[in-house]
């Protein structure tokens, strides 16, 4: 097993594919980080402000001490790790695409072991991924944030967890989503629509027809964005499990959108539901390699 996973390291090593993912991730998690975070840094005052005040007396904010930066991380992370998404779906889809999948499985001992290697490959990978991500977006909230509105140390932590979490878990749902489809452009295009348009307009639907709030902490984009996303929501107040009947549906998911994870339950929730997510594509992908023909 460990000269498999030498094999898949070489393997993604000798492509471009690795690091210029790495371009669009860094541009995307430092600059969205740094836009929010000049938004967030007013967020205190707003939410000081007589409209909001109501608000966030409700949640139990004190708005002179709340570490809005935690909220521009967020964004800033769960916008970037669609990269390792897409960093994932060449895993199998481009190994088809390429022809390089027969030599993959007729190399190794069975597709089993293969498809295992390469499981632990990618996943190392993807937490690759959101460590990078974290620490750029790191930077961009000290770059535009107030440092008394940093997070404190724990929320650092945790929200690196987060993000290395994430990062591997996201990967592991684009190699599954791949190797059902089989196909990189349609499994690209489809990931992408799904997780940018698509879940975000139903979110928004249910909300506005039906009064219905829980549709991002169920779905996959929503659950995926929930693991840091939740950190933020967890240290705000914000998650669903927390806010008081009194707050309405509008100004609940209102907040919740300030934390990148609107309908989130708790950050722990979300991993585990998009663990769920994953596992479903992933075991479909799995089981669908063990029977195909490469020939």
């Amino acid at each position: 097993m460990g000269n498999l996973v030498k094999a898949e390291f070489r393997k993604t090593l000798s492509l471009n594919t690795w690091w210029v993912l790495l371009i669009p991730l860094v541009l995307v998690a430092f600059w969205l980080t740094f836009v929010w975070g000049k938004i967030t840094n007013d967020f205190a005052d707003f939410l000081g402000g007589r409209d909001a005040r109501q608000v966030s007396e409700t949640i139990g904010l004190d708005p002179n001490k709340i570490p809005v930066g935690l909220l521009a991380l967020a964004h800033g992370v769960n916008i970037a790790q669609l990269v390792p998404g897409l960093f994932g779906i060449f895993a199998l889809a481009g190994e088809y695409r390429s022809k390089t999948i027969t030599t993959t499985f007729l190399t190794a001992p069975n597709r089993i072991s293969a498809l295992t290697a390469k499981m632990i490959t990618y996943v190392a990978w993807g937490a690759i991924y959101g460590l990078v991500s974290f620490g750029v977006s790191a930077v961009a909230v000290m770059a535009s944030v107030d440092s008394g509105r940093w997070p404190s140390a724990g929320q650092w932590l945790a929200a690196l967890g987060g993000s290395v979490l994430a990062g591997a878990l996201v990967t592991l749902f684009g190699i599954g989503f791949g190797a059902v489809l089989r196909s990189v452009p349609l499994a690209v295009v489809l990931f992408l629509v799904w997780f940018l348009i698509v879940e975000n307009i139903l979110v928004i639907a249910f909300w506005l027809w039906g009064n219905v709030t829980i549709l991002g902490g169920i779905l996959p984009n929503g659950t995926a964005n929930g693991i840091v996303g939740g950190v933020a929501a967890d240290a705000f107040g914000f998650n669903s499990l927390n806010l008081p009947d009194s707050v309405d549906a509008g100004a609940q998911l209102a907040l919740q959108y300030t934390a990148a994870a609107p309908g989130v339950l708790s950050w722990w929730a979300s991993a585990l539901i998009f663990f769920a997510w994953t596992m479903v594509f992933f075991g479909l992908g799995w089981a669908g390699n063990q029977r195909r023909d490469i020939t």
